[in-house]
């Protein structure tokens, strides 16, 4: 089985205390809504204790005293206190749904807030979908641990004290013999949650494999069928599916055993003091230590109300280790802070667009060199070229530009500012890309071009037809409303790059980036685009990286990189005529 896709490293702790003390502190906005549950579940759970005691009364002496009124006064009151009771349990389960949501809603905002800041750097060592898991099903643990967990031990918790309180209450001598079964039963239950806990993390582990290699195959289904790899690949999941299926049962066998368990010491104490309660109430008088008729059949439902919570708080462990599993997920992710420091304080109102690099040095792993003291500079308003092989270090320049990642050693100036002193709302306003991968979002053309600029629909036709991309835009259905698809999937590649040539240009940075903009476009698309930059970008400075250097060879200077550092500088003329590597390029693409 490939490696999962998703962290399957196993919770550290059992109850990890700190945890749960981050998860309770979500909750401090909520203080009414707690205070509500609280006195729900108090108000519920007296309901459901006073119920047995009313039971005794209306047998004794209701039933056994032949008191009519009693009786009906006694039944009356008994459905009474259940409607309450409904209506409290109600309440609490209404208000702790409330207040799961607003605690989840606040986690999802306050992790997808730390993500947004994590440097790229941190980004591009996690996966999108591990972090997605953590947005997602890592955080919804969290609805389990407040509505089932949390809840349901409250309220366990609460039960199980009224009941042997109330039981002592009833008969001393009855609840010991009650007492007496218990230590059994914690062992059973201490065992069984031992062994749910190594079933959960088998399980656990199983079902990320497997959910992996789904992603995985699923992604690459075409290069699966090319390759003949289905009966290969079918293997594969067959072992990994087998052992979600042992890990699924092993769980199902531990709670398969626990219940009857739980349910065969439950019994044998309802026969105990069944037993011991009928010999009591045989001789039963008014003032005697024995016990009446509807005090024993009171206490035989105390009992049953004790068991239950002890079998669902075992049961409910399960779903306490996956939320300490999301807990973890979810903490160790807003735990990390590895953002490009905002540490720029210089407003820089006039841009001119000058840009020098100044003995660059930068790496994106220790001691393996991307840049190696880097030197040049662009004027305001050229074009400037950036050439070389692949791995040269190309769209590194960019990348620490725009200071998506900083630059280990050296300068970078913008007008003779280093660029580390330019807030980065400014600098990335200054600087804007057209990547080689455009990203469109799901949404209207018009969206994906203004990308919340607060431009008018006029002047996104106007800088749309800069590019030429209205010819398109304007034979789709509904024009510039037209919905995008995830990916912007129903447009083709060309279009993609057009609509990304025109949100840079209704941005109107003074400094932009043209990485590999052109590689996914036919010769005539590409004709008509170069014809737009060039009314564009007249008066800003502007860097292309281009493979095709058809498409560079009217730059005013091309710089060509080489190890990460600069080997030429010149125009296309004078490096041709150098006959160096940037000819040595140009003769690969061009020699008949």
């Amino acid at each position: 089985m490939a490696e999962s896709y998703f962290d399957t490293d196993d919770v550290t702790k059992e109850m990890d205390i700190n945890i749960i003390r981050r998860i309770f502190s979500f909750l401090k906005p909520y203080k009414l809504l707690i205070f509500i549950v609280l006195l729900a579940l108090v108000v519920s759970t007296l309901g459901e204790l006073f119920l047995p005691i009313l039971l005794q009364r209306v047998i004794d002496d209701g039933i056994l005293a032949k008191d009519t009124s009693f009786l009906i006064r006694g039944c009356v009151l008994y459905l009474i206190i259940l409607v309450f009771v409904f209506s409290f349990t109600f309440i609490q389960t209404l208000t702790v749904n409330l207040m799961t949501q607003a605690v989840m809603k606040d986690m999802r905002l306050g992790l997808f807030k730390k993500t947004l800041s994590q440097s790229t750097g941190y980004l591009s060592r996690h996966p999108v979908g591990r972090i997605v898991t953590r947005l997602t099903s890592d955080v919804q643990t969290m609805d389990e641990f407040f509505t089932t967990v949390l809840a349901a031990f409250l309220k366990d918790i609460a039960v199980m004290a009224g009941v042997l309180v109330t039981m002592f209450i009833i008969s001393p001598r009855l609840s010991f013999v009650m007492l007496a079964v218990l230590p059994p039963v914690f062992i059973v239950t201490l065992i069984s949650r031992i062994k749910a806990r190594d079933a959960f993390r088998r399980q656990r582990t199983a079902s990320s494999s497997v959910y992996s290699y789904l992603a995985e195959r699923l992604a690459g289904i075409n290069v699966v069928q090319l390759f003949r790899q289905e009966k290969k690949s079918l293997n594969e999941f067959k072992k990994g599916n087998n052992e979600l299926l042992n890990a699924n049962l092993g769980e199902m066998y531990v709670f398969a055993t626990f219940r009857p368990i739980v349910e065969w010491f439950a019994t044998l104490t309802m026969a105990a003091v069944i037993v011991v309660g009928s010999s009591m109430a045989l001789s039963y008088t008014e003032g005697s230590p024995s016990i009446s008729l509807g005090a024993l059949i009171a206490f035989i439902n105390l009992v049953q109300m004790f068991f239950n919570p002890v079998t669902d708080i075992a049961e409910k462990y399960t779903l306490l280790q996956s939320a300490m599993a999301g807990g973890e997920k979810v903490f160790k992710l807003m735990d990390t802070d590895e953002h490009v420091p905002d540490t720029g304080n210089d407003d820089i109102d006039l841009i001119k667009g000058k840009i020098e690099f100044d003995n660059v040095y930068f790496a994106y792993k220790k001691n393996e060199d991307v840049l190696k003291g880097l030197n040049f500079s662009v004027n305001p308003g050229e074009m400037a070229a950036i050439v070389g092989y692949t791995g040269a270090g190309k769209t590194t320049i960019f990348n620490i530009l725009t200071r998506l990642w900083d630059i280990d050693s050296g300068d970078i100036r913008l007008d003779g500012v280093p660029v580390k002193n330019i807030p980065l709302n400014k600098l990335r306003t200054i600087i804007m890309p057209v990547n080689q991968d455009v990203t469109l979002f799901s949404g209207t053309i018009e969206e994906n071009i203004s990308l919340g600029l607060d431009i008018s629909s006029e002047k996104i036709i106007e800088v749309a037809k800069t590019v030429y991309a209205d010819e398109f835009i304007s034979c789709l259905p509904d024009g510039y409303k037209t919905m995008l698809s995830e990916r912007a999937s129903n447009i083709s590649a060309g279009q993609r790059q057009l609509i990304s040539f025109a949100r840079v240009i209704a941005h109107n940075p003074q400094v932009v980036i043209l990485d590999e903009a052109t590689s996914s476009i036919d010769t005539e698309t590409e004709r008509l685009i170069q014809l737009g930059i060039k009314k564009v970008l007249a008066g800003r400075t502007s860097f292309v990286i281009a493979h095709r250097l058809s498409t560079i060879k009217d730059a005013d200077r091309i710089f060509v990189i080489s190890g990460g550092r600069l080997a030429e500088e010149g125009n296309h003329e004078e490096l041709i005529a150098l006959n160096g590597l940037y000819s040595g390029l140009y003769r690969l693409q061009y020699e008949d």
